[in-house]
């Protein structure tokens, strides 16, 4: 079993940065995490994505650009710095992991229990 533990979350102002956090504990850090989040009243959706050797990156076109994933496996940590936050980045994010490479949701193993990110106007 893996836990993940999300971090870094908070109310910016848009126009702004935050840098997340997702540290791994238990078993072996998964091959394959990502980033997903969820606004009010809205499905969750993929953001970005990241394989174990960072060769592989993947990103919601809304984000590309803005925001960068990125993981260091000594500190079982993956990260997502989100610069140029607008209102509608607006929601509550997550890390999962997951074997092999994949976008969606229902395929992953791990959640974390979210972060709130809030950019106000």
């Amino acid at each position: 079993q893996v836990q993940l533990v999300e971090s870094g979350g908070g109310l910016v102002q848009a126009g702004g940065s935050l840098r997340l956090s997702c540290v791994a504990s238990g078993r072996t850090f998964s091959n394959f995490m990502a980033w997903f989040r969820q606004a009010p009243g809205k499905e969750r959706g993929f953001v970005a994505a990241i394989n174990r050797d960072s060769t592989v990156t993947y990103y919601k076109d809304s984000v590309k650009g803005r925001f960068t994933i990125s993981r260091d496996n000594a500190k079982n940590t993956v990260y997502l710095q989100m610069n140029s936050l607008k209102p509608e980045d607006t929601a509550v994010y997550s890390c999962a992991g997951v074997k092999r490479a994949t976008t969606a949701d229902y395929e992953y193993d791990y959640w974390g229990q979210g972060t709130q990110v809030t950019v106000s106007t």
